[in-house]
Order: C-alpha cells, then sequence, then structure tokens
C-alpha cells in the first residue's frame, strides 16, 4: 500500500515545470510505453484503451486525470451486460482527479487502491462493488466523495484520509473491516444506515462538520477511540452488534445516540461531551462503560436500558443528569461522579445495586423518586444544597454521607444504615406510607417488591452521626444501632418509631421461673444479653459489641428526648432500661449494685406497680400470719385497782393497773384473731396504730410493717404514675 511519500515507480516526464516541480509528472508509466496515461500520445492513448476489457487490472498511479480521461478509461472497461465499469485490480495511488471522479456502480473485482489520491473535484462511488481491499489512506477528498450504497467485501481503508467536501456513506455496506483512524471530515459525514459488518475503526478521527450514523449497522466492534465530532454527532437508530468504543472521544456539538441499539459493550471512559447528549431510548444490552466521562451540557438518557453493568465511576455532568424511566437490569455504579446541575431520576428503575458512592451533588434539589430492588449506596457522597431524596429500595447505605443543607429521605421498603453521616442543618428520614406520586399524578410503580414484602422502613445503625438536627418519623428501629451517636437527646421522633421489646415468654433458670416485662429495648441489649453465658430465650444475638457501660448513657439520652417530646411511657422504658444498664456495669460500688438490685427487685425501678403491690400483698400476708402467731394477746388483759383505806378515814388512793398481754398458748389461727391482725396490718399499710392490743413480739411487727408497707404502697402509687402521666 502506498504512503504520502513519493512514489518509487519510474515517473513521466512530461508536462511539468522542472522549476515548480523538479520530479515532474508523478504518474506510473502505460505498459509498453515511457508516458503516465494523462501524458500519453493520443494514438498510444487510443490504443492502450481499446485493448483493455471489463475486468482487466490496471495501475496508473501518480496519474492526474481530467474528468473526460477518467470517463474515456471507465468506458473502456465497462461490461456491456450490466452498462456498469468493472475493474480488476486498480491502483490509483497517489493519483490527482481533478474534475468529478464518477465510479458510480462501478465494480473493482481486485485490489482498489486509491491510497495519497487528491479528488479536486466530487467523487462519487455510488453503488460502487469493492470485491477484494479498498484503499483509501491519506487520499484527500476536496469536493463530495459520495460512497452511498458502495458495498466492500473486503477491508476498505481510508486511514488519514481528508474529506474537505461532504463524506457520503448512507446505506454503504462494509463487509470487512472499515478503517477511518485519524480520517479527518471537514464538512457533513454521512454513514446513515451504513452496516459495518466486522471491525468499524474510526480512532482519532476528525468530524469537523455533523457526523450522521443513523441507522447504522455495526456487526462486531465501532472504534471511535480519541476520535473528535465538532459538529453534531448523530447515531439515532444505530445498531452496534459487537463492541462500541467511543474512548476518550471529543463531541463538541450536540450527539445523538437516540434510540441506538448497543447488543455488545459500549466504551465511552473519558469521551466529552461538550452539546447535548441523547441517549433516550438507547438499549445497552452489553457492558456501558461511561468512567470519567464529561458532559458538559446535559446528558439524557431518559428511558434508556441498561441491561448488564452501567459505570459512570467519576463522571462528571456539569448540566442536568436525566434518568427518568431509565431502567439498569444489572449494576449500576456512579461512584464518585460529579452532579453540577440537576438530578433527573424519576421512575428510573434499578434491578440490581445502585452506586453513587462518594458522589457529588452540587445543586440536586431532588433525588428521585426511584425503585432499587438491591442496595443504593450513597456512602461517602456529598449534597450541597437542599434536598428531596426519594426512594423506593431494599437497602440504604449513607455511611460517611454529608449534608451540607437541609434534606429529608422518604423512603419505602428500605433498611437503611446511616453510620458516621454528616448533616449540619436539620435532616428528616421519614417512611412513606403510601407509593410515591410522580409529577404527572401517577403513582411510581413498585413491580421489584412482592405484594407481600413490607413497605415499612428499618435503620440499621446511627452510630457516629450527631442527631442534634435529626428527625425520624414513623421508622423501625427494631435494629438500629445507637452507640457512639453525638447529642442522642436531642433528637426528635415524629409519628409511630417503633423499638425492640424484651422476650414476652416465662423462661427457667436454676429451677426458677424468669420473666422479663415488656418495654422498649435497643437491639444492642438484645446482642449483649444473648452473648452472656446463661442468656435466656429470646434475646438476639447480632454484630453489637456494646456492654451495660456504653449502654447506659444511651438509654439516659434517649429517655431525655422521650421526656422532651412529652412521650412519658416511653420515657419510663428507656429510664428501665439505664436503670438495668448501671445495675449491670461493672464500674459502680458494691453496694450501689445492691441498692439497685433491691429497688429492682421491689418495683421495677418504680415503673412497675404489678411488682410492688406483689411485695406489699406478701408483706401484709407475712405481718397478719406473725400477728396471729405472736403479736396477739392470748385474752384482753383486765384492769385492777388496788389501794389502801386509812383507818381514821379519810381519802382513799387508788392503783389502776393492767396484766401485761399473754402469749398465746391454745389455737391462734382462728378467725377472731384473723380479723385482729389484718385491722392492725391494713392500718400499718396507712400509717396509723391499730390500738390493739399486742404483745411484746407484736409491737416490733407492727412497727416493722408501719415502715415497710408504706414504702411498698408508695413504690406502687409511683409506679402507676409513671406508666400513665402524660
Amino acid at each position: 500500500m502506498s504512503t504520502s511519500e513519493p512514489p518509487a515507480w519510474p515517473h513521466c516526464a512530461h508536462g511539468a515545470d522542472p522549476a515548480a516541480d523538479p520530479v515532474g509528472c508523478r504518474g506510473i508509466h502505460v505498459p509498453g510505453h515511457t508516458a503516465c496515461l494523462a501524458h500519453l500520445a493520443d494514438p498510444d492513448r487510443d490504443a492502450y484503451l481499446a485493448a483493455l476489457t471489463p475486468g482487466a487490472s490496471i495501475d496508473h498511479r501518480g496519474t492526474t486525470f481530467t474528468e473526460a480521461l477518467l470517463i474515456a478509461l471507465l468506458n473502456a472497461l465497462r461490461d456491456s451486460a450490466t452498462g456498469h465499469p468493472r475493474l480488476g485490480a486498480a491502483e490509483f495511488g497517489s493519483a490527482t482527479f481533478e474534475g468529478t471522479a464518477e465510479f458510480g456502480s462501478a465494480t473493482f473485482e481486485g485490489t482498489a487502491e486509491f491510497d495519497s489520491a487528491t479528488f479536486k473535484g466530487d467523487a462519487w462511488f455510488g453503488w460502487a462493488a469493492f470485491k477484494d481491499i479498498a484503499w483509501f489512506g491519506w487520499a484527500t477528498f476536496e469536493g463530495r466523495a459520495d460512497f452511498m450504497s458502495a458495498t466492500f467485501e473486503s477491508p476498505a481503508a481510508f486511514r488519514s484520509a481528508t474529506f474537505k467536501g461532504r463524506a457520503g456513506f448512507d446505506s454503504a455496506t462494509f463487509k470487512g473491516d472499515a478503517g477511518f483512524e485519524s480520517a479527518t471530515f471537514e464538512s457533513i459525514a454521512g454513514f446513515r444506515a451504513a452496516t459495518f459488518e466486522i471491525i468499524a475503526g474510526f480512532g482519532a478521527a476528525t468530524f469537523k462538520g455533523d457526523a450522521g450514523f443513523e441507522s447504522a449497522t455495526f456487526e462486531i466492534i465501532a472504534g471511535f477511540d480519541s476520535a473528535t465530532f465538532k459538529g453534531d454527532a448523530g447515531f439515532r437508530s444505530a445498531t452496534f452488534k459487537g463492541r462500541a468504543d467511543f474512548m476518550s472521544a471529543t463531541f463538541e456539538s450536540a450527539t445523538a445516540f437516540r434510540s441506538a441499539t448497543f447488543k455488545g459493550d459500549a466504551g465511552f471512559d473519558s469521551a466529552t461531551f461538550k452539546g447535548i447528549a441523547w441517549f433516550e431510548s438507547a438499549t445497552f444490552k452489553g457492558i456501558a462503560g461511561f468512567d470519567s466521562t464529561t458532559f458538559k451540557d446535559n446528558a439524557r438518557f431518559q428511558s434508556a436500558t441498561f441491561e448488564s453493568a452501567a459505570a459512570f465511576v467519576s463522571a462528571t455532568f456539569k448540566g442536568d443528569a436525566e434518568f427518568e424511566s431509565a431502567t439498569f437490569k444489572g449494576i449500576a455504579w456512579f461512584g464518585s461522579a460529579t452532579f453540577e446541575g440537576n438530578t433527573w431520576f424519576e421512575s428510573a428503575t434499578f434491578k440490581g445495586d445502585a452506586g453513587f458512592d462518594s458522589a457529588t451533588f452540587v445543586e440536586a434539589d431532588q433525588f428521585g423518586p426511584l425503585v432499587c430492588a438491591g442496595r443504593l449506596v450513597l456512602s461517602g457522597a456529598m449534597f450541597g444544597s437542599p434536598v428531596t431524596l426519594s426512594f423506593a429500595v431494599r437497602r440504604l447505605e449513607c455511611r460517611r454521607t454529608r449534608w451540607s443543607s437541609t434534606a429529608e429521605v422518604r423512603l419505602r421498603y428500605a433498611t437503611v444504615d446511616f453510620a458516621h453521616a454528616v448533616f449540619e442543618y436539620p435532616l428528616t428520614i421519614a417512611a412513606e406510607l403510601d407509593p410515591f406520586v410522580l409529577d404527572d399524578g401517577r403513582p411510581l410503580a413498585e413491580d421489584l417488591f412482592p405484594s407481600a414484602y413490607d413497605p415499612g422502613v428499618r435503620v440499621a445503625s446511627l452510630r457516629g452521626v450527631d442527631a442534634a438536627h435529626l428527625v425520624l418519623a414513623d421508622l423501625d428501629l427494631w435494629e438500629c444501632l445507637f452507640t457512639g451517636t453525638v447529642h442522642l437527646d436531642q433528637l426528635r421522633l415524629e409519628g409511630a418509631c417503633t423499638f425492640n421489646t424484651a422476650p414476652p415468654a416465662v423462661h427457667w433458670r436454676h429451677w426458677l421461673p424468669v420473666r422479663f416485662t415488656e418495654r422498649r429495648v435497643l437491639a444492642e441489649e438484645h446482642h449483649w444479653r444473648a452473648s452472656q453465658p446463661e442468656a435466656a430465650q429470646g434475646w438476639v444475638l447480632g454484630t453489637g459489641r456494646a456492654g451495660p457501660l456504653q449502654l447506659a448513657p444511651v438509654y439516659r439520652a434517649l429517655r431525655k428526648a422521650f421526656e422532651d417530646g412529652k412521650h412519658e411511657p416511653g420515657a419510663a422504658d428507656f429510664y428501665y432500661g439505664e436503670m438495668e444498664m448501671r445495675r449491670h456495669a461493672d464500674d459502680i460500688p458494691r453496694s450501689e449494685k445492691g441498692l439497685l438490685t433491691a429497688y429492682w427487685a421491689l418495683s421495677g425501678y418504680g415503673l412497675r406497680a404489678s411488682r410492688a403491690l406483689a411485695w406489699l400483698g406478701a408483706a401484709m400476708l407475712l405481718t397478719i400470719v406473725l400477728l396471729m402467731a405472736f403479736g396477739l394477746a392470748q385474752d384482753t388483759p383486765k384492769q385492777t385497782a388496788t389501794g389502801t383505806v386509812p383507818a381514821g378515814g379519810g381519802k382513799v388512793t387508788f392503783e389502776i393497773d393492767k396484766d401485761d398481754p399473754q402469749n398465746p398458748t391454745g389455737n391462734r389461727f382462728t378467725g377472731k384473731r384473723f380479723e385482729k391482725a389484718l385491722n392492725v396490718t391494713l392500718n400499718s399499710v396507712v400509717f396509723r396504730a391499730s390500738g390493739q392490743d399486742l404483745t411484746t413480739a407484736g409491737t416490733y411487727i407492727e412497727m416493722t410493717s408501719r415502715f415497710t408497707e408504706p414504702v411498698l404502697l408508695g413504690l406502687a402509687v409511683l409506679a402507676i404514675r409513671n406508666r400513665v402521666k402524660r
């Protein structure tokens, strides 16, 4: 194949000014002559042409063709049966075509070589058939180049060719490799409905005018690596059956891939779209690679379908990123992407995981509503303006996510991990009770979630969060990890936020029944109790490793948050949890632990009225039994009066005394004695003296009863008050 250097063949010495061109005419000699076809004498030229037959091979490299000379040559090769020129091997390397070069409907049965040829007028190859290799490398088309409906049955090479006029390859068929690497299209380049059956190579090509590939078909590989499109680039309804490479390509104007189909992998990595990038309704059946791609204007992927992985890692969207109704069937990864304009993902569907980790949203005011059947990862992402996020998603991961303005996260079906998230302004996480409503009034389709799946929202972790500006609404906090949360006492809980509970069933421990009364319990207490050697059934083992020392301040802070919200029963449960953790902590003195144990045993820290009443009843019963056995006298002591009558008369003085009460010796447990003991006990409960005659032991029994039973009654009253106050 020829190059742009002067040819090495014997050149014609005619027809050139030696001062202007010391080499002279570059045309190769006609066989049997010493001049090229252009400078051959008329009789010799006529004889040469007359000797040609259709299908003959010709070699006219470096020859300058006028329009008339080319017509004469092609007429000599014209097949009478078809009326079209038929050439064997045709070598036109470095040839110059000064007028219109009309090769329309010609058939090239052998190699067609036009390397470094110059077409000063229009070049017409429409409906031409190239049955062997077609070489157009370094050729220059100064006028229109028309290859419409041409057929290239073998490789076609246009490497480094220059098309100064319109380049028309519409409906052309390339059955071999098509090489346009480093080609320059200075005007419109038309490849509409063209078919590339093997490799289409446009690497480093430059399209200075519009490039039209609408409805083109690329069967194997379409390579546009490092290509430059300075005008509009149209690939509407194009079909890429193999790999499509646009890596590092530059699109300086609008680019349209509307309804294009990529059946193989599509590589746009490091490409630059300076105008609007249209991918509406495009279908990507292979991997769609947009890593480090830059969209300087709007990127429109509405209703696009990604059947395999879609990678937008480190992509930059300087305009709006529009993915409304897009469908991602594989993994969709936008990690470290930058969204400088709005993000439109309304009604987008992610059937796999969607990753926006470390992405930056500069001005986005909304994200969603969208549906994601897998994980939606926003870990490390940054939101710079007020934003509303609306997701129907299986799992939302927002670890170390940063919000620099107000935000509202509205969710359905989700399990949320907000560990170490940072928000400097109020942020609300809320469960959406009904399906999201789109801008057009339609509900968001939730076909990815079975009808039996719970649409509620569960929080997995708030560890490391500063909760001073956090609002939780209608969330399931059963498995939420709170240890390490800052300013938890300022957390606001709205709606029906539910917590885990203690195991309700009765369990046996060392042959004794154990029952945990119902209360709100943190998941971390579940994890701690389940990890103990003699853990009762019902406590759930988990990943949390916090112990009583860490959980006590968490319960204390949540208690205050409930109290500030006027939710006293909830605050009471967390007070109970705080006291439980203090009782089991290792950093308190044994005496204090004993007091707390007694407080817990007698009244559940002043919160279990039934426990206090049970102890009160037991104390009263014991008091009655003891009084009947030892406290009540056998008989009521009788009073006696004794005195001395003076002998001479006068005033008589009497001394009245009573016998000491005697311990009973007979049947002590009679109905009468029970009635007396009950009277003494009831008076003791209300801290009153009964007035009964008691033995010495009974007096001490009554004193003890008058101290303990009012305390137990007071604990019961306190517990009732703590459970019902508002």
